[in-house]
């Protein structure tokens, strides 16, 4: 049984050997979603930047003591 996939490998029998790649509709859909997140880093970066510095600043100091 074949499973779905999202790229498309044909092989040619020919010298040297030449193969070729291309989206099928089901890698085409995920190309829109995967486009959509990057759209959305794109628009938000200034926040995650702002997160990612927070977080390294927060973990470059000392452990604190956990109160009991």
């Amino acid at each position: 049984m074949r499973r779905p996939s999202v790229v498309r490998r044909a092989v040619y029998p020919t010298v040297p050997p030449r193969v070729e790649y291309s989206l099928t509709p089901l890698g085409a859909d995920l190309g829109r979603l995967t486009h959509a997140m990057g759209q959305w880093a794109l628009r938000n970066v200034d926040e995650i930047n702002a997160a990612r510095a927070a977080f390294d600043e927060r973990a470059a100091r000392e452990p604190e003591p956990l109160s009991s």
